[in-house]
């Protein structure tokens, strides 16, 4: 069974955000409010203003991360995890099936981030003036990421934004040199907070050749095991650590029936009720409203301790907005 103490789902006392994103390695970020409720199953406290309040500060920061995946990242981790898992293939493939061609790009989406604070895509358009649109922008600002030129700044108006790294950081994302120490880092990090998992894992959750992440195992020494983990129910939101994390998730979602009602397919990943380390079902929401879709039936009352957090929560990110 894996360990919901590893993955800090038994909720330990006092963590603020980035030690939350440090001690996973990093932290899923594609959808953010899913990521905000990432945070939410992982301490009793924080609200949403604390989460913003690390992400303006520059603490934790929203990039391409693992697998190519937005995640957000320590800022302190940004060397090792850049120097691993940055790549530009098919960063250069999408701009050219987007149509943005030429031997300037580089310079060219520096020039239009450079100096203005986070900006939307609708604003990188205006600054490209027409040599990229769309999704094309998109993917010039995940070279200049590539580069360590970009990164992605918080929303405006429910809008991602994107800035340059040395407005955002003070200077540009350097890459570790010593790949062996990025890899022992990435590792030891990566073992402290997946338990039980194995080289294939890590492989699996950081996109890395299977050869490097068995190298990077055999550098890394075992971590003393989690705490014992004591019952847990968890209402997991999309595209959660617990279940991103690890090559299989059958441990966790052993029924064939049960994993097509959490991925249904076309890139959906629905939030899932967590008893005990186990899915027991899926769950969703419209605004406050929580509604669960449990696989069999559940305890009365099992639920209602995360209901109401949920509400909760989601009453603080609502409460920022108004």
């Amino acid at each position: 069974m894996r360990s919901v103490a590893a993955q800090l789902l038994h909720r330990p006392p006092g963590l603020a955000p980035g030690e939350i994103v440090r001690r996973l390695a990093a932290m899923q970020a594609q959808d953010v409010p899913a990521a905000y409720l990432a945070f939410r199953a992982r301490s009793a406290t924080l609200t949403p203003a604390d989460i913003d309040t690390a992400w303006h500060s520059r603490e934790i920061v929203r990039t391409w991360g693992p697998r190519g995946t937005l995640h957000f990242v320590h800022a302190d981790d940004l060397p090792w995890i850049h120097a691993l898992t940055r790549r530009d293939t098919n960063i250069l493939r999408r701009l050219a099936e987007e149509g943005v061609t030429g031997d300037d790009l580089l310079p060219l989406i520096e020039g239009a981030l450079a100096g203005q604070g986070p900006l939307t895509k609708g604003d990188l358009e205006e600054r490209l003036m027409g040599r990229a649109r769309g999704q094309g922008v998109v993917h010039l600002v995940a070279l200049a990421a590539y580069h360590g030129r970009a990164v992605l700044g918080p929303p405006r108006a429910g809008k991602p934004t994107y800035v340059h790294a040395a407005d955002w950081l003070g200077a540009p994302i350097v890459p570790e040199p010593d790949r062996e120490r990025a890899l022992k880092e990435l590792a030891i990090r990566y073992r402290g907070a997946h338990h039980p998992a194995g080289p294939e894992d890590l492989a699996a959750w950081s996109g890395l050749p299977l050869g490097a992440a068995r190298t990077a195992w055999s550098l890394s020494p075992a971590p003393p095991p989690p705490a014992a983990d004591k019952p847990v129910v968890r209402l997991l939101p999309a595209f959660d650590e617990h279940l991103m994390g690890w090559r299989s998730r059958d441990p966790i979602l052993p029924a064939p029936e049960h994993a097509r009602q959490v991925f249904p397919g076309g890139g959906i990943l629905r939030p899932v009720v967590l008893v005990d380390g186990v899915i027991r079902g899926v769950w969703g929401r419209k605004g406050a409203q929580v509604s669960v879709r449990p696989f069999e039936e559940l305890p009365d009352g099992l639920l209602d301790a995360e209901i109401a957090d949920v509400r909760r929560f989601l009453a603080g990110r609502d409460g920022a907005r108004s």
